[in-house]
């Protein structure tokens, strides 16, 4: 939502117009740069989640049910195969491409209210 607000209070002020007057795509400056930053970002938070929740799985198991880390991590490793880890990474970045791609498309869609904005995002 923070990208369609962006975008969107851009275009309620005029500023996307702004750009396409002075001969710049709006596309190319204001959406690609932000499917960039998502395709790269969300895979690597994406890492960090799934080690989050890992590590909140070992610190219950070991709390409530008194199963010591090593053998969770052992158990781990039969549980789960690699190529479930490598398809959520995998899937990240075309993830990210389908939210920066919705969200700049709704941004895009304001209108010159701020009703309008609120509506889009």
């Amino acid at each position: 939502s923070a990208i369609t607000a962006e975008i969107g209070s851009m275009k309620m002020r005029e500023e996307v117009d702004a750009l396409k007057v002075i001969g710049l795509n709006p596309i190319g400056v204001l959406v690609f740069p932000r499917l960039v930053a998502l395709v790269i970002a969300l895979p690597c938070l994406t890492i960090i989640a799934n080690f989050a929740a890992l590590g909140g799985g070992i610190i219950a198991a070991w709390l409530y049910s008194d199963i010591p880390p090593a053998a969770f991590i052992d158990r781990l490793r039969v549980a789960i195969d690699l190529s479930t880890i490598f398809a959520g990474l995998i899937k990240a970045p075309f993830m990210a491409m389908i939210i920066g791609t919705i969200a700049s498309v709704e941004g895009m869609k304001v209108g010159g209210s701020a009703e309008s904005l609120g509506r889009h995002v």
